[in-house]
């Protein structure tokens, strides 16, 4: 895996020599575009707006416009000298409470290793904030964009998530949000029971991209006919908002439909078999006693 950064975690008066590398594996089909009346590939051009003539990667650089149509020409080295402490240091600012981390603020984890000389003080403050419970919080410029960044222990690593700025989240204000809505004890009980039935210990790898399966399994069906229609299939019956009436019968459905797949011996794994790992560990197995609603 290629280091995506290189530089030093500023951890005080102590400079932690880190590389960063990318945490995510993307799994998306890759597309190409055609022409669909004889199904040529196309392909994209860079052109001289003056010339009409493509231009070569090699020729190419980025220029800053004014207001008044003047511009200068960027060059990478500016990049780096516009603020050469930022372009190699992620500079922690503050520590704060791990539980005081929005996700709402989570836009891109990296993994921050250490490279050589930087093994012990990694460690010590890999371990210090496990110890506290604190998140580490700091600015962090990879190529030409300045980030602010979070960073955590996970297992042995730390990880560093790029956050996005306050200005970058878009409030509720605008969100016809549901407010003074009577809800019953029945329903209030009704709800959690249902939550409770559907509660498990977390497991990622049970969670697949089923939707890119299912795309990959039509493209292979369509392959095998040779430019033939694939035969139709009966349309999937349209959701639709349950009314309020409908409410308290469709939770009542809806237990009793898990608590069916439960005791359904045919929607049990088999031995070695990952692709159906049971979810009824923990709080799913017993059922949930009424709850009641403090009042106020």
């Amino acid at each position: 895996m290629k280091p995506i950064w290189k530089g030093a975690i500023s951890f005080g008066l102590v400079n932690i020599p880190v590389q960063l590398l990318s945490a995510e594996e993307r799994t998306e089909l890759n597309f190409n575009m055609i022409d669909q009346r004889d199904h040529a590939r196309i392909k994209y051009q860079r052109i001289n707006a003056e010339t009409g003539k493509e231009v070569p990667w090699e020729n190419i650089v980025k220029m800053y416009e004014f207001e008044d149509g003047s511009y200068v020409v960027v060059t990478d080295e500016d990049f780096e000298k516009a603020d050469p402490k930022a372009s190699k240091t992620i500079e922690i600012e503050q520590f704060i409470e791990a539980k005081e981390l929005n996700p709402m603020y989570l836009e891109k984890p990296y993994y921050v290793a250490p490279v050589k000389g930087g093994e012990k003080p990694y460690s010590l403050l890999r371990d210090a904030m496990k110890e506290s419970g604190k998140v580490a919080i700091g600015r962090v410029t990879i190529r030409t964009k300045q980030s602010m960044g979070a960073i955590l222990p996970v297992g042995d690593a730390l990880v560093l998530n790029l956050l996005r700025y306050s200005d970058e989240i878009r409030t509720t204000e605008t969100l016809n949000l549901p407010e003074g809505e009577k809800i019953t004890d029945k329903e209030m009980d009704l709800a959690i029971s249902l939550i409770d039935g559907l509660t498990a210990s977390w497991n990622p790898e049970e969670f697949q991209d089923e939707y890119t399966s299912a795309l990959m399994k039509r493209i292979e069906a369509k392959a095998k006919l040779k430019g033939k229609d694939l035969p139709e299939e009966p349309e999937e019956e349209e959701v639709t908002p349950s009314k309020v009436v409908d409410i308290m019968d469709l939770l009542k459905k809806s237990i009793e439909t898990k608590s069916r797949k439960r005791s359904d011996p045919a929607d049990k794994a088999a031995p070695g078999d990952k692709s159906k790992t049971s979810k009824s560990s923990g709080k799913s197995d017993e059922k949930a006693a009424p709850r009641k609603r403090k009042s106020s």
